[in-house]
């Protein structure tokens, strides 16, 4: 186990059993949350580098941490993860799951949101379309 979800207010704990989690309403996602406000599809955790992560995906009602929308954020233990208007703890150790050092740096969501993905995964440079050699004019 990688780590879990807390309901506040009560309710199981939600085991984190994989390193990648899709979180939704539909019976195919990994972990199933059977209530009308939550998106078919509405978020996927992904553990990188020891420490989890979220990313909404572009659910109706929102993935919100610590109280605050977001598009893409590290989760730290003791985060307080909100699917829609369900609030989970969250509660894991990165040192357990290979973390060395301190946390990385959030990236700000305006600095997400306003690239492309190749400027993410730097293949392009900002404002700047690469040229494609192989391909035909």
């Amino acid at each position: 186990m990688y780590g879990k979800l807390v309901p506040q207010g009560g309710g199981d704990p939600i085991p984190l059993l994989k390193r990648s989690l899709l979180v939704g309403r539909r019976e195919s996602c990994d972990i199933v949350l059977r209530f009308p406000n939550v998106s078919a599809h509405h978020c996927q955790l992904d553990c990188n580098g020891g420490y989890w992560y979220v990313r909404d995906l572009e659910s109706r009602n929102g993935t919100r941490v610590n109280g605050v929308r977001v598009v893409e954020k590290r989760l730290d233990p003791g985060d307080v993860l909100s699917i829609a208007k369900h609030n989970y703890d969250v509660k894991y150790s990165p040192v357990e799951l290979g973390a060395v050092g301190p946390p990385p740096e959030d990236v700000p969501e305006d600095e997400i949101l306003g690239k492309s993905l190749l400027e993410r995964a730097d293949l392009e440079k900002h404002g700047e379309k690469e040229e494609n050699p192989h391909r035909l004019p």
